[in-house]
Parts: structure tokens; C-alpha cells; sequence
């Protein structure tokens, strides 16, 4: 993996699930971006994952409260934990059932949320924090270390084969870190269980889609994302490269939040101007001093990036909105889970050029896309 730019702490990007070790310093400094936002689609405010590498759920929980919020008219704070939880879990049974040669980490992806609600359902932040260890932000370190020698430790069948009681151990690890999971809770006066909770708020994961662009691929069809985290095999629609851009504004532009999987260890992305772009010469002396010009990415940009692994899948945020800075040029509004870091307050604007080279896929409602494209994809 690669570090932050200078201007930033350095991250050990685990998968999708960023583990971000650094302090979550105040920036006090103002951006040299100035940013006119022309689109901007209602959102739950910016949460922080603190020391773990659950950004794909803290997208993903972003992106379901923002479907909520556009669906239902309500905007709730649901818990992240719980999901982490149900998904640590499932991990662990599939590392066995695979003789542990599948993906064993805390990373993952944002539709691994959707399953996991369609699977136990859901519960507000209130109802499960996660938080038992007496650390004010998650700290998941020692919790990672823990399952992962568990489920390596099955896997040696030490006894000549797996015991038919193996599973009815992780309960007590998850509970001692993550607390217990109430059988029910109550929520504005009425009483829930996590399923019945998810009932009064139809969230399915057969109404949103993956889409990526890849050259190597078959136009319009699906295919398997072959990255690391994505340890539940799902597909994504392989779209021509300028339409996969279309299909982001179109769904922008119509109200809805689209789940980003990206690579945020380039050293365009800055961590304290709240920024991520390509400048065409990374050597300018007057790069981070003002606003530079930008390379245009093309398809072959972009698969030989992702081919030569400097776009990997390291991180999960949600896009939420598209700007202009000062001489017109086009960015994306980003909503990060690192709490109010950096000059916009927790938010980034990365540039049509950043996102067009280091998108491994996205995610959203399928409603989301136009017409046309559900024709073109059989939807």
C-alpha cells in the first residue's frame, strides 16, 4: 500500500475496510479549492469509524440511511456495529466452508450492509453502539486479531476435524467487544426487534446494483469483481466507460446517493485540503499551492491503473453531490466516515479526473439509472 500525500497522516488501508490509524486532527487551514456546489441530495450527517476498518459499513449504513431518507421521509442514525458484527460472523463461516482460503478481514464492501439487513435486519445507533470497551471511538485492532486466530485455529482441526460446536464460540467474542445484541429495543416509544425495526423501513437488496467499467470485460453484462473484499462474490454490470460517468449523474442528479468503491493511497488524494485530484505533473512546484491542471482519464487509464494495482479497492465513502471549483472544473462531493476531518468538515471533493481513474465500482438504487440503461442491462 501506498501513504497519503505529505500533507497527510500516513493509513494502512486494509481492503475496503480503511483502517485509519491516524489522530483525527483539527484542520484549521483553509482549502486553496473554492467550491460552488450544483448538486447536492439529502444525507444523514458525517459519523467516524474511528480505529477500524469498517468504512464499507459506515458507506454503506450512509447510503441506506440516505435511501430512507429519500423513500421514507425519515432520517435515522442506525447502528453500524450491529452489521459489523453480522458480517464478522459470516466472514468467519465462509473462511471454514473454504478451507480457509477465502478472504478473512475486517474489510468489505457496501452491499455487504444491504445483505446483512435483508439477513438479521437492522437497529438504530441508539439501540447498539458497539462501543463495551470504555473507548470513546471504535478501537478494533485487538477484536480483528482475536477472530482472525480464531477462525485460522478451526481451520488446523486440531481434533482431526471440525467440532459440530466451533460456531457457538464467536458469540462470546463479538459480545465482549462489541457488547451484547438486545433481543428487542424500543424506538420512539414503540417497541422493536432488529428484524421488525428493518420491516417499518423496506430496505431489499434486489433493488440496487452494482456497475463498473472494465476493458477486459464483456459490455452490459455482469461480471465478477475480482477484488479482495469482495468476499460475498457479487457482480457487478460492466458499463462502457463514459456511461458508467453518466450513470453517476444521472443518478445524482435525480436524488439519489451512490455508493463509492475507490482507492484513496494516491498521492492526489489530500487529507488536509479535503481534496483528491490527478495533476498532470505531480513534480509542479506550485502543486497544493494552487489549483492545477488535471490529466483526462481515459478507459485504458483506468484499467491499467486498476491491472497494475495502483487503484485498489482501500476504501468506502459515499458520493453525495457534484461541484465546480473556481475555474469550472468538475468534482464530486464525497461524505468520508473519519468524522469532521479536514477542511469541509468530513466531506471531500474529488475531481471528475480522481474518480474516473481510481472507481473500482459503484453502487445504487436501481431506479437510479435511466431507462435506456436498466433496458440495455436486462433490468
Amino acid at each position: 500500500m501506498n501513504k497519503f500525500t505529505k500533507f497527510g497522516a500516513i493509513a494502512f488501508l486494509i481492503g475496503l475496510g480503511t483502517t485509519t490509524l491516524f489522530a483525527q486532527e483539527k484542520e484549521e487551514e483553509k482549502s486553496i479549492y473554492q467550491f460552488t456546489e450544483t448538486v447536492n441530495v439529502k444525507h444523514t450527517p458525517v459519523d467516524n469509524q474511528g480505529s477500524s476498518g469498517t468504512c464499507w459499513c459506515f458507506a454503506g449504513v450512509g447510503f441506506v440511511e440516505a435511501e430512507i431518507l429519500r423513500q421514507y421521509g425519515k432520517e435515522l442514525n442506525l447502528s453500524e456495529m450491529y452489521l459489523v458484527r453480522n458480517a464478522w460472523n459470516e466472514k468467519v463461516v465462509k473462511y471454514v466452508k473454504m478451507h480457509g482460503l477465502n478472504t478473512l478481514s475486517q474489510g468489505g464492501e457496501v452491499c455487504d450492509v444491504l445483505y446483512m439487513i435483508d439477513k438479521y435486519g437492522m437497529m438504530p445507533e441508539s439501540a447498539y453502539t458497539g462501543k463495551v470497551i470504555g473507548e470513546e471511538r471504535h478501537m478494533h485492532n485487538e477484536m480483528n486479531e482475536v477472530i482472525t486466530g480464531f477462525a485460522k485455529s478451526v481451520t488446523k482441526r486440531s481434533n482431526g476435524k471440525l467440532t459440530p460446536t466451533w460456531q457457538k464460540a464467536m458469540p462470546g467474542i463479538f459480545d465482549a467487544y462489541l457488547g451484547e445484541v438486545p433481543a428487542d429495543f424500543t424506538f420512539e416509544g414503540k417497541k422493536y426487534t432488529a428484524k421488525s425495526f428493518a420491516e417499518a423501513y423496506p430496505i431489499s437488496s434486489d433493488n440496487y446494483v452494482e456497475i463498473a467499467s472494465f476493458t477486459d470485460q464483456p459490455l452490459n453484462k455482469p461480471f465478477m469483481v475480482e477484488i479482495p473484499d469482495n468476499w460475498t462474490w457479487t457482480p457487478a454490470y460492466n458499463l462502457e466507460f463514459d456511461r458508467l460517468f453518466e450513470a453517476l449523474d444521472y443518478a445524482l442528479e435525480h436524488g439519489y446517493t451512490v455508493g463509492w468503491a475507490q482507492d484513496v493511497s494516491d498521492k492526489g488524494f489530500s487529507r488536509k485540503l479535503g481534496v483528491a485530484i490527478v495533476p498532470e505533473d505531480f513534480d509542479n512546484p506550485k502543486l497544493w499551492e494552487e489549483v492545477v491542471k488535471e490529466k483526462t482519464i481515459t478507459a485504458e487509464d483506468h484499467q491499467k491503473a486498476f491491472d497494475n494495482w495502483e487503484t485498489t479497492d482501500d476504501h468506502s465513502m459515499l458520493i453525495v453531490g457534484i461541484a465546480k471549483d473556481q475555474n469550472g472544473t468538475k468534482y464530486y462531493k464525497v461524505k468520508n466516515s473519519w468524522g469532521e476531518a479536514g477542511p469541509y468538515k468530513g466531506y471531500w471533493y474529488c475531481s471528475e479526473s480522481f474518480v474516473r481513474l481510481h472507481t473500482v465500482f459503484f453502487t445504487l438504487h436501481k431506479d437510479a439509472l435511466s431507462k435506456a440503461m436498466r433496458k440495455d442491462l436486462g433490468l
